[in-house]
């Protein structure tokens, strides 16, 4: 079966076509610039490479460019939009109403514009993409894939604010978490990696632009750092993470802000950006520590320092560790971040083997010590196949 998998954003569209039976990637893909004066990159065969710039005034034009390339010249992978069998859709927030994947209808479609209030940002682009779709390739199941549906089963403690209780049952203000994708298949693929197989305690740092850490037991979530919005948690590229919501209050207050400003520096200005002053890329930031940038040192020594405090309170609430495992851009390359999360964590049986960590490898892989008691994994993400084989399934009627 191929899938077309679609993330949808506000001025992006990221696509793979696959084959989720059996993993094979067919083409890659990005949108960029949508609405100004737009810019294909598609990536196919043996690192086949097409770059077109094209007018993409909305995201239907995106998606259609899309589709042609994937059909058609240089880029062309399938004979026509008919060998496509189905769509999966990451959509960032499910709310309460989704714990997994569903074939999107349109009482789905009327469920998925009422959370739009929960991500503003993000559920109006993912809804356009699946209406798009919808259009162009009729008779094509869409699936929706929720960025939430894995931390749907965290216990209420875990979920819950301690607000007004009527902010929950009026508002559903409550913790819902993010990279629901990305946690479950590493996790998953954690699982299979220890000899353990049952009542598994697993911590996840999905380490890149946008961070988050979650508590995995036996294969469910208990908790996780990202809550109402993806900016609660760890710091983070450009959003700030945990902070004293007075802090807030009193900057307003101080710098004359009103409350879209003041979200525009928490969520685009602050985190590692904000610290260095340099860059959200850490590679810059490393670069700069290298040369003598102590705004920049401070920013790795807080980056590191944030994950850790959160990897002992979720060992604290799973009653110890199996595994910790370090995955996205930052937690698969940045030795140097594995390196000071993981120092001094001997007391909870995990043991860093230095010269494991610090090579470099595009495999899952175990970089502990032969004698820690729990293991350290570096597990390559893929959110993409977690969309793809949902899809598969679903479509399928194969029960997962």
């Amino acid at each position: 079966m191929l899938v077309f998998i679609l993330n949808a954003g506000s001025s992006s569209l990221k696509y793979q076509l696959m084959n989720p039976i059996n993993k094979e990637v067919l083409a890659v893909g990005l949108c960029e610039r949508i609405g100004i004066d737009g810019v294909l990159k598609h990536e196919f065969g043996d690192d086949k490479k097409v770059k077109l710039e094209v007018s993409m005034p909305t995201h239907r034009e995106a998606i259609e460019l899309v589709l042609k390339t994937l059909t058609d010249g240089e880029g062309k992978v399938i004979d026509s939009i008919g060998d496509i069998q189905a769509i999966g859709h990451r959509v960032v927030h499910g709310g309460e109403e989704f714990s997994s994947s569903v074939i999107v209808t349109k009482k789905i479609i009327e469920k998925l514009k009422e959370l739009i209030p929960l991500a503003p940002l993000h559920n109006p682009a993912n809804i356009m993409g699946v209406e798009i779709c919808s259009e162009l390739i009729p008779g094509i199941p869409n699936v929706a894939v929720f960025d939430t549906a894995f931390h749907q089963t965290m216990p209420d403690y875990a979920y819950m604010y301690p607000l007004p209780y009527e902010q929950y049952t009026k508002n559903i203000v409550r913790k819902y978490g993010f990279h629901g994708t990305s946690h479950y298949f590493v996790s998953t693929e954690a699982r299979n990696m220890l000899d353990k197989k049952h009542n598994t305690r697993i911590i996840i740092c999905h380490l890149g632009n946008g961070s988050s850490v979650s508590a995995i037991f036996d294969g469910k979530c208990i908790d996780t750092s990202m809550g109402l919005t993806p900016v609660q948690g760890l710091m983070m590229g450009t959003r700030c993470g945990d902070l004293d919501a007075g802090a807030i209050q009193y900057m307003m207050e101080k710098e004359g802000w009103n409350i879209k400003e003041m979200l525009d520096i928490l969520n685009k200005k602050s985190g590692i950006v904000g610290i260095s002053g340099k860059s959200s890329d850490l590679r810059e930031v490393l670069e700069g520590m290298e040369a003598g940038d102590d705004r920049c040192r401070l920013a790795v020594d807080m980056i590191a320092y944030i994950i850790k405090k959160y990897v002992g309170s979720y060992a604290a609430a799973l009653d110890g560790v199996d595994a910790l495992c370090f995955t996205g851009g930052i937690g698969e390359n940045a030795a140097l971040i594995r390196e000071k999360v993981c120092a001094g964590l001997d007391y909870m049986g995990l043991n860093i083997d230095p010269t494991k960590n610090n090579k470099r490898a595009s495999e899952a892989r175990d970089i502990s010590t032969n004698g820690s008691q729990g293991r350290i994994f570096v597990i390559p993400t893929n959110e993409e196949y977690v969309i793809a084989n949902d899809t598969y399934k679903i479509v399928s009627g194969i029960n997962s």
